[in-house]
């Protein structure tokens, strides 16, 4: 196994035409902007070079994402960041759901991909169609579970059709100063093995994934872009690296996320093209004259 290279973000900037970069554990955890994300981005405006935040959250509109990068002091406009949540409008478009009832986990901003797409949102206790996992905040979160659970089991039970979707398949995020939370994969996971442990062998009663590391989000890159040669900069060996991997894009893991640097090594796991320690830029020289 051919250990990857390491590399400095402005010989990625350099070498390909579109950078693509996650947001959590890259550029921001939920204090805020990371070292060094405030000036990549500021460089990568002032040269006008193409880049797209790649994000399996969705529990923010863009345009609600956007707002909270500037607070942050990261100048991004809404049309350069791809969320999960915004491939759930092709999604119902593919699986004929319009109209369908849906229930949302997650904020208002998960419930807007949803109406967006053309799903009607209603409360778990009304009955439902389809169950989206917009994200882990926002809801009474046992109470909920319980039942949405509730329901599924008797809609197994009376045979009837089970749409289940999950935009964001991470199932933990970095927090700061070291901490660590869980996110709407985790949930996922939970309603799986309780289907499972009830209807051992059923087949149907697994979440759709959309996000990261599958192909969807970086189709919509690829569309948006317009060309394959982009290089994927995540914290994620399973999402980010993984998903860049397999769509056949060069990829990037950088140090201050989720992946622990110590089993990144590991035989079984996805290997980056490049390694970076973080995305800050080297300091310029100073100008002849400057103090």
């Amino acid at each position: 196994m051919t250990a990857p290279q390491e590399i400095t973000i402005e010989e990625l900037i350099a070498h390909y035409p579109v950078m693509l970069l996650d947001a959590y554990g890259v550029l921001v955890n939920p204090s805020g902007a990371l070292p060094g994300a405030a000036g990549l981005i500021d460089e990568l405006n002032r040269t006008r070079k193409p880049y797209y935040l790649l994000t399996n959250d969705a529990s923010k509109l863009p345009q609600t994402a956007a707002n909270r990068y500037q607070r942050y002091g990261l100048a991004i406009d809404p049309e350069r960041i791809i969320t999960s949540g915004g491939l759930l409008k092709n999604h119902f478009k593919i699986h004929n759901l319009s109209g369908a009832r849906c229930v949302v986990l997650g904020p208002d901003d998960s419930a807007r991909y949803v109406s967006d797409a053309g799903g009607k949102v209603v409360s778990p206790a009304t009955g439902f169609d389809v169950v989206v996992i917009g994200d882990e905040a926002g809801f009474p979160f046992v109470e909920t579970l319980d039942i949405i659970l509730t329901e599924l089991f008797h809609k197994v039970e009376r045979q009837e059709k089970i749409h289940l979707v999950l935009p964001n398949p991470d199932l933990i995020y970095p927090k700061a100063d070291r901490a660590f939370g869980i996110t709407s994969g985790s949930i996922a996971l939970i309603f799986e093995a309780a289907l499972q442990l009830r209807y051992p062998g059923r087949p149907g009663l697994c979440f759709k994934r959309l996000g990261k590391p599958n192909v969807e989000i970086f189709q919509e890159a690829l569309r948006r872009s317009g060309t394959r040669n982009m290089v994927m900069i995540g914290d994620q060996l399973e999402t980010d690296i993984r998903g860049a991997n397999t769509f056949g894009l060069a990829s990037v893991l950088v140090g201050t996320g989720i992946t622990d640097p110590t089993t990144a090594d590991l035989p079984d796991q996805p290997q980056p093209t490049y390694r970076m320690h973080a995305i800050g830029l080297r300091q310029r020289k100073s100008a002849k004259g400057d103090n």
